[in-house]
């Protein structure tokens, strides 16, 4: 049963502090109004938040980047989002969207896809440092038409900063459980090109045994114009090695993953643009810490990806994008063997839009993989304005998901693959309003219907028994999902978002499942910022998550975890206080895996500027 009580805590522990007058700032932040913030997630071009007709979250990583420690913090604003980590750092954090399974959402960088052809548990482990990221774009539901495999429950893209003034920043920290930190970003901007340098590190004890972490991100990223437009090359890497003490069950395990990545994107001009990428993963894994030659598993992914897409302006507000897409991707593993496939794709999708009255938009990707399967991938959304700022927007969208390797292949004394797997598919249907009666303030109001088919799961009759890959044939998710955004004046932003969500299914036949029934029912978010007088910034965060809970388990009791942050956004010398889950919340994302308590991290970062 859906338990509601527990929500307004979030309402009650931020709207007091907001009912405070502040003081102004030296220099207010300018209001950003929703018609001018662009989104290009889901959409044919360029257009404001007001006027997709798809639900999509902007999040701007560079607008306070003192105030959170991890990409998962920010992630974490979004109620439709859901982070299950198992520890700090970014340390192998699972996402979803819409109750869909972790497996069931595209990571992109760039535009680029992100996602571990090995396992999806690794789709969040992003070789840029956060320091060198913009914007995160989340589009709710269903992308496939766009995006190709994977983009079920919906899609992520972070999107790397492009900088406007030469300038270099030294951070240091250090806080509990022995963690200490360091990062570095460093730019300089030309004429006709730039230059993005960064760097960062963090390492932790661990707040209990076999929980100690050390990872290690650097990116360099070089953006020049030359007679053939704009080009942007990328090449960034990581190292995480961490204790995984009860990540695959009661083990003291350790586990050491690496990336690499190098991308060049052209835009030849307005209309046409191409990418070419590649990414390489390696994930070395050891069962017992203390005796690593009982159980040891090691893997190599590597992944290709090519594309060339144009758009143009057929008609009168009318746009057509087309595009050719080619991937490829191998893996060589101890465990899973060697195994490689191809795919290409061609789609194309078309919008005819009046801005403030409506839009109409249509697109199908046909995409073939090697050995001739194919899957198309259809959509259709639009857009109608009604009086007093109120927008009504509805899509429909085919998804699809080919399994991942671990899926297919993979085998130990307590799991099993299935090279038989089905693909995944998805219809989702979604209908909401939009209100926009100032610059200040916006509310959103989706429903939405995910029909799903297939769906990868671990099953087990009983605890005696392997967990099996399986395909559950039909699984259903209903839900509701909300959010307000309102600049209370000049210095305070308050941001609240809640999703109620309801999933169903009649295909387990009194079987254990392992990972897709673990959604949250109910996801309250809550986030005030308060930009107070010398550059000083105060920033509560606060969520509110009730998980579904398998019979004949008892049920989970809802838990809310509080973040506080303060910081100094002026100057060269910017202190900062990072107070992490302040009420020391005994609570798991993961069933069995416990979360850190109350933990404290606090530095200085060092700004030297130069404008030109």
């Amino acid at each position: 049963m859906i338990r509601l009580r527990y929500l307004p805590v979030v309402f009650v522990a931020v709207l007091p502090l907001c009912a405070q007058q502040a003081p102004q700032p030296q220099t207010p932040p300018a209001i950003q109004p929703v018609s001018t913030t662009v989104v290009v997630l889901g959409d044919v071009e360029p257009v404001s938040l007001g006027e997709s007709a798809h639900t999509v979250v902007t999040l701007d990583a560079s607008e306070h980047p003192l105030a959170s420690q991890d990409i998962e913090d920010y992630l974490r604003t979004d109620s439709s989002v859901d982070i299950q980590q198992r520890a700090g750092a970014g340390v192998m954090a699972d996402i979803s969207l819409r109750g869909a399974s972790f497996e069931q959402t595209l990571v992109l960088l760039n535009g680029l896809r992100m996602d571990s052809v090995e396992t999806s548990h690794f789709n969040l482990d992003l070789p840029v440092p956060l320091a060198a990221l913009g914007n995160i774009d989340i589009l709710h539901g269903a992308g496939s038409t766009l995006y190709g495999s994977d983009a079920i429950g919906g899609v992520v893209d972070f999107t790397t900063w492009e900088p406007d003034v030469t300038s270099l920043r030294i951070r240091g920290g250090a806080g509990s459980y022995g963690e200490d930190e360091e990062g570095l970003l460093g730019s300089v901007v030309g004429k006709r090109w730039s230059e993005v340098i960064a760097g960062d590190r963090e390492r932790s004890t661990g707040f209990i045994y076999d929980r100690d972490y050390r990872t290690e991100d650097a990116s360099t990223e070089t953006r020049f114009k030359t007679a053939l437009g704009a080009s942007d090359l990328l090449f960034a890497g990581n190292d995480r090695a961490y204790g995984a003490n009860q990540f695959y069950g009661n083990y003291n395990s350790w586990e050491r993953t690496k990336g690499w990545f190098a991308a060049l994107t052209q835009k030849f001009d307005e209309h046409t643009a191409a990418d070419v990428a590649y990414r390489r993963h390696s994930d070395i894994y050891v069962l017992l810490r203390d005796d690593p030659a009982y159980y040891k598993n090691q893997h190599i992914d590597d992944g290709f990806e090519g594309d060339v897409r144009e758009t143009r302006e057929i008609f009168k507000n009318t746009t057509l994008l087309a595009g050719l897409e080619e991937t490829t991707d191998q893996i060589a593993s101890t465990n899973l063997g060697y195994h490689g496939r191809n795919s290409g794709a061609g789609y194309g999708e078309v919008s005819w839009r009046v801005p403030g009255r409506w839009s109409i938009e249509g697109g199908l990707r046909e995409q073939i993989f090697s050995g001739g399967r194919a899957v198309a991938s259809p959509m259709a959304a639009g857009t109608f304005w009604l009086p007093e700022s109120l927008k009504l927007h509805g899509s429909v969208e085919h998804g699809f998901r080919i399994p991942t390797y671990l899926d297919l292949y993979y085998s130990d004394p307590t799991t099993l693959g299935d090279p038989n797997l089905k693909p995944e598919s998805v219809w989702n249907y979604e209908g909401g309003v939009d209100w926009y009666p100032a610059g200040r303030v916006s509310a959103t109001l989706t429903a939405f219907y995910s029909a799903q088919k297939n769906t990868v799961d671990y099953t087990r009759a009983s605890p005696a028994d392997l967990w099996q890959a399986t395909n559950i044939p039909s699984l259903h998710f209903t839900g509701i999902e909300s959010s307000l955004n309102w600049r209370l004046n000049g210095s305070q932003q308050l941001k609240l978002s809640w999703t109620l969500l309801k999933g169903t299914q009649g295909s387990l036949h009194g079987l254990e499942s392992e990972s897709v029934f673990d959604y949250p029912v109910n996801n309250g978010r809550a986030e005030w910022t308060w930009s107070l007088k010398h550059g000083l910034l105060l920033q509560s965060r606060l969520g509110v998550v009730e998980r579904y809970t398998q019979a004949p388990a008892p049920p989970q009791a809802p838990y809310a975890v509080w973040d506080v942050s303060v910081v100094r956004e002026v100057g060269r010398f910017r202190p900062y206080l990072q107070m992490t889950n302040l009420a020391n919340t005994g609570y798991q994302e993961i069933a069995n895996v416990q979360m850190q308590g109350r933990s404290f991290v606090g530095g200085i970062e060092f700004v030297f500027s130069h404008k030109r």
